[in-house]
């Protein structure tokens, strides 16, 4: 598809399948409007996707009500899991198509803490270890629940 084409939102794509309960996730927080887990994937230690409830395919479908509920929730998460982490800074990572690198299409935002000299893995890389995953997701819990 070509980014000027608009895609269809697909309510069966596996953000969509993790929102209705139908995928497990390492989910570390949920509010009414979004729900944030960590990338199965990780370019790092404590990658977080935030992704919206509302059924948007890119940053260009959502509602601005929904996009402003979305960037608060990032705002409020990477400094959080930033220091859950011990990381020295955070990349905040937003893809819209699949040739800027989105490869869900349902809007998400990536959180990936950076902790200096420690390398940053590639954009859909390896799957990661479900147990350190797991032993992650209660460490960033921690701090939220702080």
């Amino acid at each position: 598809m070509a980014d000027n084409d608009v895609a269809v939102y697909d309510p069966e794509n596996i953000f969509a399948k993790m929102l209705k309960g139908e995928i497990p996730c390492h989910k570390i927080y949920e509010d009414g409007d979004t729900m944030a887990f960590l990338d199965i994937m990780p370019r790092t230690e404590g990658h977080a996707l935030v992704i919206t409830k509302e059924p948007a395919v890119d940053l260009f479908a959502i509602s601005a009500q929904g996009l402003d509920k979305l960037m608060a929730v990032v705002q409020k998460l990477a400094p959080q899991i930033k220091a859950a982490v011990g990381a020295d800074g955070v990349m905040i990572q937003q893809f819209n198509g699949e040739a800027a690198g989105q490869t869900v299409l349902h809007l998400h935002v990536h959180i990936v803490p950076i902790k200096e000299g420690v390398p940053v893995k590639p954009h859909a890389g390896d799957m990661a270890n479900a147990d350190e995953l797991a032993a992650t997701a209660e460490k960033i819990k921690a701090v939220l629940e702080g």
